[in-house]
């Protein structure tokens, strides 16, 4: 709009604008990315459906699934320096400085690429501990039940196969000797034990599952078994102390029954010579079995000093990746995977942008580029700052 300079005061002159107040790449960018909104809108929307969803104490917290609070701040401070530096790129571009542009444009794409390690160390620190998106299921077991408990006993079974096979053929030095005998304990101590409980008839139907919650928590700590419905009240009590009762009580039956296999030896010494032989074979017969019933208790109160001298859990303290049972674990890891690798697809395309310009002179025909660029960059940047409260601290 003009004033008309003819003499006629107060006469105005319009002038049509043809199109849009800004260029079409800024348009063509907006456009884009009101799609892009749109798509991690409807992730994120159904991320926090499923998460504030679910149960309470059904969902993995991040400690439980090695999220690290710190790493995750790191992450997010490096992509708003990120955001900073691209800005200031553009006011260089402005400004007809172009060495300084491109140092600003060099130090975004060191920041994005900082962000991509962090990433990729963080998700390698998943697969190291078997929690991936895997079909029927990585290591993540949603509850404990008999596939479970015979998930843990195969690597388990076979870790002791190769190691009994190895001292045979070869044997074994004093650290692989310590990994048998650690490994036989837990075998024959803690997973047989809470097989034969799960699978005995004349036992209840809670007796039977809190067998498996049991092995669930020497597993992974109590935390990862999580509170399963019916589950007794004595699942409230520490961990510690649930070992320590268990301690005694298998520690009075094994006396018990060494007493009775010193007075069978007694008994067979007595009989052996004499022409009773009925009584003899009797004898024996009932010293196997009390023999073979003390070697079952004696392994399962091995495996119980084993697990009472742990600070946390076998997984922990003997780092190993046997199976964990994790409610929505396998939910959880698709919804993770899913969203911050879409996420890291849209970094990696942001430092591609990023490379294509830096060998070039950025001189100011090169700001609409920049600001383009810079726009893309800061969507990338705000969607991380919806992800990182959602998957780190809730």
């Amino acid at each position: 709009m003009a004033h008309d300079d003819s003499g006629h005061h107060g006469h105005l002159k319009l002038e049509y604008q043809p199109a849009l107040p800004m260029s079409n790449g800024k348009t063509i960018v907006w456009l884009f990315l009101s799609t892009e909104i749109m798509f991690f809108a409807g992730l994120i929307g159904t991320y926090i459906v499923l998460r504030f969803g679910a149960p309470s104490g059904t969902w993995p917290t991040p400690a439980q699934v090695h999220l690290s609070e710190p790493i995750g701040a790191f992450n997010t401070f490096v992509l708003i320096c990120s955001s900073v530096t691209i800005v200031l790129c553009l006011e260089c571009v402005r400004a007809h400085k172009p060495s300084l542009a491109r140092l600003w444009l060099l130090l975004t794409f060191v920041l994005g690429s900082v962000f991509l390690g962090v990433k990729g160390y963080e998700y390698q620190q998943k697969f190291s501990h078997g929690i991936y998106p895997a079909k029927p299921h990585s290591l993540i077991y949603e509850r404990a039940n008999l596939d479970y408990a015979a998930a843990v006993r195969l690597p388990l079974k076979a870790k002791r196969d190769a190691l009994d096979k190895l001292s045979a053929e070869e044997g074994l030095n004093d650290v692989q000797q310590a990994e048998l005998q650690r490994t036989s304990k837990l075998l024959n101590g803690v997973v047989h034990w809470a097989e034969v409980q799960a699978a005995d008839p004349r036992l209840s139907s809670r007796v039977r599952k809190d067998a498996l919650i049991h092995l669930a928590e020497y597993v992974s700590g109590p935390s990862h078994a999580g509170k399963h419905h019916g589950q007794s009240d004595e699942h409230e009590r520490p961990f510690a102390d649930q070992l320590h009762s268990e301690k005694i009580h298998l520690a009075e039956v094994v006396t018990d029954l060494e007493e009775q296999q010193q007075k069978l030896l007694e008994k067979r010494q007595a009989l052996e010579g004499g022409e009773d032989s009925g009584a003899l074979v009797a004898v024996l017969d009932r010293l196997n079995s009390v023999q073979s019933e003390r070697k079952r208790h004696a392994d399962r109160l091995d495996g119980i000093d084993l697990l009472s001298e742990m600070n946390h859990s076998i997984n922990h303290d003997f780092d190993m990746h046997l199976p964990m049972v994790l409610p929505s674990g396998n939910m959880w890891a698709s919804t993770y995977f899913l969203l911050t690798g879409f996420h890291a697809i849209h970094v990696v395309v942001g430092l591609i942008i990023f490379l294509v310009a830096l060998p070039r002179q950025l001189d100011t025909q090169w700001a609409g580029f920049i600001e383009n660029t810079g726009l893309y960059w800061h969507f990338v940047d705000l969607v991380w700052i919806f992800l990182f409260p959602l998957l780190y601290l809730f």
